[in-house]
């Protein structure tokens, strides 16, 4: 006669088989790729689930422009965003500084509602030209009939709706948040709100300005390089470690919202403060080092390299330079087999901005190369006031853990841009990561210990 047999389960014996040794997921909706054939050729794919088909395969063509001359563009167009947007003074009819106003609004003020409209998008068309132009007149100029038919399939897939995925994947890394679709490419029909209050949003026209820029459209990420991670993901700890490392010099009077970040980074996680750059060194060259999240607040310059192209480097506290160098020298000899896959936020002027060259001086790749999961940061030099604010909207979505990174950066920049009419969250480009979301480890299974019948 059969009878019921008690089962005390103690563990999951089937728990390391049953599970990928990575996490999949969905690929973008759209991938463009880039491909630097040599110094003078410059190869274009195009290919996603929201890419109109052609005969079911990805759309290829190679482009007339120099590799060279598409990396000045871009460089200028960054140089534009810093010399007309951030460091724009208001002028009376006669030259002068216009009485009762700051002298430099836009870098000064994060709320730019009290701004007079026409005059944001005065500047912001101008802008937009620039970003269109990159697209349409540099990257895919010319009169090639294959590069028109390939513009036309991309724009149409960037332009058809809203909030889609796009990876731009290449080594030649451009600005591709502030680039811009031609006013005539936007659909006709309006777009859903936003999750800024509607209320507040901008007069007509400075809303029409804001959709045609890619990085209010879309989540976007930039790629390079081929498997950057060769392992999986670590399991994710019950609660997240999280650093600091800032130049506390940086807004010592206190003038932005840096304190109430690093309050936040601290609420809730294991926290790691480190402020010289003994201290991030050391850490970096530990096999065990293992951080979640690591947030940067301090400055970056281009640094002269004997007859080499300008480095990027940061600066701590103790003013001793941070480069890429400084981050692959130390984690180089660790391989793939160790803990360190973390998000970086590098808050400081130029650190989200690709140098000359390829290679391992690019600080971002180097931290990708490293093991770090993404890595945002701005790509021209950013106002105190500002990048202190959108650290702030970014990190207290992000540390939630219920967003990715990409759809988080999307509704950073559309929050400011449309509620506040602040369109400086386009300056912020994010280095793969746009799946990156900050895991926690579930809580301990409820079978454990548990008697079920069999």
């Amino acid at each position: 006669m059969p009878r019921e047999l008690h089962v005390r389960i103690v563990q999951d014996p089937s728990r390391g088989f049953s599970t990928l040794p990575d996490a999949v997921t969905r690929g973008p909706d759209i991938t463009v790729s880039l491909d630097v054939l040599g110094d003078d050729r410059l190869r274009a794919r195009l290919y996603g689930s929201a890419v109109p088909s052609l005969h079911g395969t990805e759309h290829r063509v190679d482009l007339a422009v120099r590799p060279a001359d598409v990396r000045s563009a871009a460089a200028r167009l960054c140089r534009m965003w810093k010399e007309v947007l951030v460091d724009h003074r208001p002028l009376t009819a006669d030259g002068r500084p216009a009485p009762g106003e700051p002298e430099t609004p836009y870098a000064s003020l994060v709320d730019l509602r009290s701004r007079p409209p026409d005059e944001l998008a005065t500047l912001m068309e101008e802008l937009a030209l620039a970003g269109s132009e990159l697209l349409y007149g540099t990257l895919l100029g010319g009169s090639d009939p294959r590069v028109d038919r390939f513009r036309s399939y991309l724009t149409e897939a960037l332009a058809l709706r809203a909030g889609l995925r796009v990876r731009f994947d290449s080594d030649l890394h451009l600005p591709w948040p502030m680039v811009c679709l031609a006013p005539e490419d936007l659909p006709t029909e309006p777009e859903p709100p936003s999750e800024a209050s509607p209320a507040d949003a901008p007069a007509a026209p400075l809303t029409m300005l804001f959709r045609r820029f890619l990085g209010h459209r879309h989540q976007i990420e930039q790629t390079g390089g081929a498997y950057p991670w060769l392992v999986g993901l670590r399991d994710a700890p019950e609660v997240p470690t999280v650093s600091l490392n800032h130049d506390t010099r940086v807004d010592r009077v206190g003038r932005t919202r840096a304190a109430d970040v690093a309050a936040l980074l601290a609420k809730g996680t294991r926290f790691i403060e480190r402020s010289t750059w003994r201290e991030l060194v050391t850490a970096l060259g530990r096999p065990d080092l293992c951080e979640q999240l690591m947030y940067f607040w301090c400055h970056g310059r281009f640094a002269a390299d004997g007859p080499q192209p300008p480095s990027l480097v940061l600066s701590l506290t103790d003013q001793k330079t941070i480069d890429a160098h400084t981050i692959r020298d130390r984690r180089r000899r660790f391989g793939v087999d160790h803990p360190f896959q973390p998000f970086v936020v590098l808050n400081a002027c130029y650190a989200g901005l690709p140098e000359g060259s390829p290679d391992a001086r690019f600080l971002s790749r180097a931290f990708i190369d490293a093991g770090a999961r993404g890595v945002l940061g701005p790509q021209i030099e950013i106002p105190q006031v500002f990048a202190a604010e959108y650290a702030l909207e970014f990190l207290t979505r992000y540390l939630h853990g219920t967003q990715t990174a990409g759809s988080i950066a999307l509704t950073v920049t559309r929050y400011f841009a449309d509620e506040l009419h602040n369109p400086l969250g386009l300056a912020y480009a994010l280095h793969h990561g746009m799946d990156t979301r900050l895991e926690r480890a579930a809580a301990a299974s409820t079978d454990a210990d548990r008697e079920v019948s069999v």
